[in-house]
């Protein structure tokens, strides 16, 4: 038995009183669901920016009425003080997953993005320090890395900024960092790299990569590629992102803050992501082989990103289960399994 299903049995056991911050978007509601299967109580909050209340549905239509029961929701904002230290009292263990994701997104409106990723991110950072919570663990991001051209990226070595997004998240972990030496929280940031899985959204301006995607090829839609097909990413599915925040959270031998990389350690080609969803298409759905159309290079991406997850491995015991093939198996079944489904992707 690993470490990781060690402390699944603890928790099991003796079950905690968790916060799940941005509870209705896709890491949130996965990690929603690994709790609630636990029997965890569970406090979620969520001001549905960019989470579903269908999300939330299907969870409750996953767990037990009795699991189910566990679940508190509360619409609110983290840009709110007071929403952030109404659901952080009485918490063991905080999930900091609320933010404005997209590098578009913050280039279209960086005053938004910083509203929601730094001051949000200081509201509820605030609020668990002084509801004394044991453990704060929050979704750091591997844009950190900016334009420092080494692979793999290791945590202590990063460059410059190409983004808004990518500064708000920085700063998150710099603040972080100050709690941790000025009043002794300590806090543990993951650093995700492309995270993907079942409940991400398919739709709008600011999509992610795989859902985009699987749902054009659905639709007999064209797909777009930006640049030339070799940009590399080290894509990392949901149930790895959720070990990782488990681990975290549960962890004893936290000191001081820290951060850590959270992917599954290879890279694919766009164009070879590209191939891997068209064949799992094909044998799950039988669509036909199309090819993809390519464009410019999309501003603010970083060329190639490949994640060192050394750290994570011996100091948290992360041990990622899933490669990008294997999620993709379970991603595309799950988005296939979703097509006919009136809410998908509204």
């Amino acid at each position: 038995m690993n470490q990781y299903e060690q402390v699944l049995e603890q928790l099991k056991s003796n079950p905690k009183t968790w916060l799940i911050t941005g509870v209705a978007g896709f890491i949130g509601s996965n990690l929603l669901e690994t709790l609630l299967r636990l029997n965890q109580k569970v406090i979620g909050l969520d001001n549905f920016a960019t989470g579903f209340q269908h999300n939330l549905n299907d969870v409750q239509s996953l767990v037990s009425e009795e699991q189910w029961r566990n679940f508190a929701f509360v619409e609110g904002d983290i840009r709110n003080l007071e929403d952030c230290q109404k659901v952080c009292t009485g918490v063991d263990y905080v999930l900091h997953q609320a933010a404005l994701g997209s590098v578009p997104r913050s280039i279209a409106d960086p005053i938004m993005t910083n509203s929601a990723n730094i001051t949000g991110f200081l509201n509820i950072l605030v609020a668990a320090r002084d509801a004394q919570v044991k453990s704060f663990t929050y979704a750091a991001s591997s844009s950190t890395y900016g334009d420092h051209p080494a692979l793999p990226k290791v945590e202590e070595n990063i460059g410059q900024p190409l983004s808004p997004y990518a500064i708000t998240k920085y700063v998150n972990e710099l603040y972080a960092n100050v709690f941790s030496r000025t009043y002794n929280f300590h806090s543990i940031g993951l650093r995700y790299f492309n995270v993907f899985g079942k409940r991400q959204n398919p739709k709008g301006a600011y999509a992610a990569v795989i859902p985009t995607w699987t749902s054009l090829l659905l639709q007999k839609e064209q797909v777009f590629i930006n640049g030339d097909g070799e940009t590399s990413r080290d894509f990392c599915y949901i149930q790895n992102a959720v070990q990782a925040n488990i681990l975290a959270a549960t962890a004893s031998n936290v000191q001081e803050s820290a951060v850590y990389n959270i992917a599954f350690g290879e890279r694919i080609s766009l164009n070879q992501l590209y191939q891997e969803i068209s064949n799992n298409l094909k044998s799950i759905a039988k669509l036909e082989e199309t090819q993809p159309q390519y464009r410019d290079f999309r501003t603010g991406d970083v060329r190639h990103s490949l994640a060192d997850i050394t750290k994570a491995r011996n100091v948290l015991h992360y041990q990622p289960k899933y490669s990008v093939r294997d999620g993709l198996k379970e991603a595309v079944s799950w988005y296939v399994a979703e097509f006919n489904k009136v809410e998908f992707g509204k």
